[in-house]
């Protein structure tokens, strides 16, 4: 259980460090200007654009915006059409409100397209909201076994992308800089922030995608915890500028010709998918500076908290990254993203697995492969276990252990401490304050609809 995760995948990328932090960042120096925002000649004839993930006047603590210096304005495209998606697992499926249920959903394990990149590996499991009324959030699963296409980008208007890859490493190159997501790391990207998603050496990659309609990821406040435990704010790593190399050479030789490269630009609003076309890269950001940017996380880093004398904490301090309702109760989130990693539990006379619980959030789960070894089985290479699935606990339908294992540990010995919770594996949750509607394909493929049929 070390602090930080030994990669399988080496770094190859440098970062900034802190979350919530107001950052700047250059990929040519001097491309920065000083004092003024938008000057009326910025520096390498570049120009200004500003990306507004929040109202101007929200408070310092919950403002999010980006001042870009690029080589070509993102404005100059062609219309958007509809895009309609034939590979990888084809359209989005429709969530309709005849979906929603109180049984427990299972998928042992999610089927996996054959041949799919980052925007035909993506599928639809469910939401709590609407993304045009920038309301919950969605539930996606993706299976990637090929790059996007060289001259091809995505990006989600529906909402942040908070990407869990359940096994293999993602290359993503964003605007503001490139990430190195690795299994056992998470990232954010940003509503409307632009992205272009390549394979490590060719190996596939999975996992799933909690895309959040309304506000934005944040870490819990601490309370009487105090500063320290849970997720640090240094620990999140933050990409910066990187700027195409073609792009780079015109600012370099002072060129004011136009790069033709017939860009095929992906979008997803309010639940479909749109293309336009442009002719230059979209990743010609020489430098920026703001506090609306990608992120990524090792969760191996993450401070687990519980009881060390007696009883059960409750699982609000597996909480990794919140997002407030701010139209609700207080304290309530549309959805808090947790994880309940490998650890050590010493509390006497008490019952270390979780209480039978009826809950009023919707607890969608997964796993995820934190073993580097690619020869390790949880990496593929036998098919004695799948953990490419998942499971929600919907509207207060009671979940808990099966009644071996609660017999088992009722016998256990409190009196020793010991590590709980399997080696090489870690489960996360995505706690949610709406039942899920779920898609047709996900009920196409749900596997056990009540807790009781599940086999621990």
């Amino acid at each position: 259980m070390d602090p930080q995760t030994r990669f399988a995948v080496g770094e190859k990328y440098a970062y900034s460090d802190g979350l919530g932090n107001y950052l700047q960042s250059e990929a040519l120096p001097g491309a920065l200007p000083a004092v003024i925002n938008s000057p009326q000649k910025p520096p390498f004839g570049l120009r200004t654009e500003r990306i507004s993930g929040s109202a101007f006047v929200a408070p310092r603590h919950h403002s999010y915006h980006t001042f870009l210096y690029r080589v070509h304005s993102s404005m100059d495209h062609s219309e958007f059409m509809p895009l309609n998606i034939t590979g990888g697992y084809g359209s989005i499926s429709k969530a309709d409100l005849a979906n929603v249920s109180p049984n427990t959903h299972f998928w042992n394990a999610f089927p996996v397209p054959e041949s799919a990149d980052w925007v035909s590996g993506q599928q639809l499991l469910g939401r709590t909201g609407d993304p045009h009324k920038k309301e919950g959030a969605s539930i996606w699963i993706f299976a990637v076994t090929d790059s996007m296409p060289e001259h091809q980008a995505f990006a989600s208007l529906d909402g942040e992308m908070l990407i869990v890859p359940q096994s293999g490493a993602l290359d993503i190159q964003t605007e503001l800089g490139r990430l190195l997501v690795r299994q056992n790391e998470i990232a954010v990207i940003p509503r409307g922030v632009r992205h272009r998603v390549t394979l490590v050496d060719g190996a596939p990659c999975r996992g799933y995608i909690c895309e959040l309609h309304q506000g934005h990821f944040r870490l819990p406040e601490l309370g009487v915890i105090g500063t320290v435990g849970l997720a640090g704010v240094r620990d999140f790593q933050v990409p910066k500028a990187c700027i195409d190399a073609a792009a780079r050479e015109r600012i370099e030789s002072c060129s004011a010709a136009r790069i033709k490269v017939e860009w095929d630009m992906v979008a997803r609003l309010s639940g479909k998918y749109w293309h336009c076309t442009q002719h230059q890269t979209p990743f010609d950001v020489a430098a920026w500076h703001g506090q609306c940017y990608p992120y990524k996380y090792d969760l191996s880093r993450f401070a687990a908290l519980g009881a060390v004398r007696f009883d059960h904490h409750d699982p609000s301090l597996f909480t990794v990254l919140t997002a407030r309702n701010h139209g609700a109760e207080p304290s309530t989130a549309v959805l808090d993203f947790a994880l309940i990693p490998p650890r050590w539990a010493a509390m006497k006379d008490t019952l270390w697995i979780p209480y039978y619980h009826r809950n009023t959030m919707q607890e969608f789960f997964g796993a995820i492969v934190q073993a580097q070894d690619p020869q390790h089985p949880l990496n593929g290479k036998t098919a004695a276990f799948r953990p490419f699935g998942g499971g929600c606990m919907n509207a207060m339908s009671t979940h808990g252990a099966a009644e071996a294992d609660l017999e088992r540990e009722m016998a256990r010995d409190t009196e020793q401490a010991a590590k709980v919770a399997g080696e090489g594996v870690a489960v996360f949750v995505f706690e949610l304050d709406r039942p899920v509607v779920w898609s047709d394909w996900a009920l196409d493929h749900v596997e056990l609809n009540h807790w009781s049929k599940l086999k621990l």
